[in-house]
């Protein structure tokens, strides 16, 4: 595996990045608006920062069905945040949550995570001009904020595949290097509940691809169907999806529970040998 380049900072492929989620919006998918307002987003930011986030993705615009948000709404959610971070915890490495070019222009951030796989191509040409990390996802040829119903795959994973390697490689031509494009097979994302468990059980073939691969599964829709769980109820399922998932090669996991999976990805990387322990007593004093 390669490393992964985030701005200046240079992630080895034995590292499990923590990527941190802040909604701006006020139909939020898991907290319906908590971090709306300015106040408590900077409250956000400085609690991820104390649980060990590497990462912050904020985002002003809802994934699925809501409110209209034009460019300047979501400027105006996703800035105060950003110079916050900045100004507050410069060792914080800051995403963007977008599909548009204009956002990812004005705000400049370490990381374009564009959720919609280039819905708008100029956003790749954004992110190689500012020296931006691209993250490729796999949407396929869905419009922006538009939910699946009854997709069919002959095989998802192949699928899933296929159009990220093509993505990640017009990325790379745009003039990304390579250690700066990020993959995300994107679980609910074009996808039923039986396709992004799939996508999960499989997820070692789309680390073949060879880019570092972004999981975003938190407290997902496949997750709460696969054990008629509400969103609130979802923490330990989604652990044990990320663990299975950093077993297989993913290495950066976007995430609401940000301590839980500090801890968790830890020890997956303490058990692999990858860290030491913090302690070593037990039989030796």
């Amino acid at each position: 595996m390669s490393d992964l380049l985030i701005r200046d900072r240079v992630f080895g492929p034995t590292d499990l990045v923590v990527m941190a989620i802040l909604n701006r919006t006020r139909d939020s998918f898991l907290d319906g608006g908590r971090h709306f307002e300015d106040a408590a987003a900077f409250a956000r930011i400085d609690e991820v920062v104390e649980q060990g986030a590497d990462l912050l993705d904020i985002g002003g615009v809802r994934a699925g069905h809501g409110e209209d948000v034009g460019v300047a709404e979501e400027l105006r959610r996703v800035l105060p945040a950003v110079e916050y971070a900045r100004s507050t915890h410069p060792g914080l490495l800051i995403s963007v949550d977008t599909w548009r070019a204009e956002v990812a222009q004005e705000v400049r951030p370490d990381v374009v995570n564009d959720t919609w796989s280039a819905h708008d191509p100029r956003i790749i040409e954004v992110a190689a001009a500012t020296g931006a990390t691209y993250v490729c996802s796999h949407t396929p040829g869905l419009a922006p904020r538009t939910d699946p119903f009854r997709v069919e795959y002959d095989d998802v994973v192949a699928d899933v595949v296929q159009r990220l390697r093509a993505l990640a490689g017009h990325a790379v031509d745009a003039g990304l290097a390579p250690e700066r494009v990020i993959v995300d097979p994107t679980h609910d994302f074009g996808k039923n509940t039986y396709h992004s468990l799939e996508v999960t059980r499989r997820l070692a073939e789309v680390v073949a691809i060879g880019h570092p691969v972004l999981v975003a599964t938190s407290r997902k829709d496949f997750i709460g169907e696969a054990l008629d769980l509400p969103k609130q109820q979802r923490l330990e399922a989604t652990l044990a999806v990320n663990v299975m998932c950093a077993l297989a090669g993913a290495r950066v996991f976007r995430v609401h529970d940000v301590a839980e999976h500090r801890r968790a990805l830890d020890m997956v990387r303490a058990v692999r040998g990858d860290l030491l322990p913090v302690l070593a007593r037990r039989g030796l004093v």
